[in-house]
């Protein structure tokens, strides 16, 4: 189980830190170079969420898709110094349950 919540940070990050380095490239006029960066993040985000365990690609992705909710409030807070509301709190959390939903094992 660590293993997997390693994996989804790390992809996490691969996704969100891409994503950031293209918008601060087209949207803040950065070089070049930092959208050739993210696009490299962005690929490499790909490659490591073949490494989870789960058995479908669609579960995964949608598991996905919370953690990285949560790990965008976190970001934007670390990163873009916009402190999370308690709504913000309360939306992640609710993201968190349905991952584990998701992702809970079936018979």
């Amino acid at each position: 189980m660590i293993y997997a919540i390693v994996l989804f940070i790390v992809a996490g990050i691969g996704e969100i830190g891409g994503g950031y380095l293209i918008w601060l490239w087209l949207r803040e006029g950065k070089p070049f170079y930092w959208g050739v960066l993210g696009g490299v993040a962005l690929a490499l985000y790909g490659v490591v969420a073949t490494f989870q365990s789960f058995p479908t690609f669609g579960r995964v992705y949608a598991a996905y898709g919370g953690v990285f909710i949560v790990l965008s409030i976190l970001w934007g807070w670390g990163i873009d110094g916009k402190k999370p509301d308690v709504l913000d709190w309360v939306g992640a959390g609710i993201c968190l349950v349905g991952v584990m939903v998701i992702l809970f094992p079936r018979a």
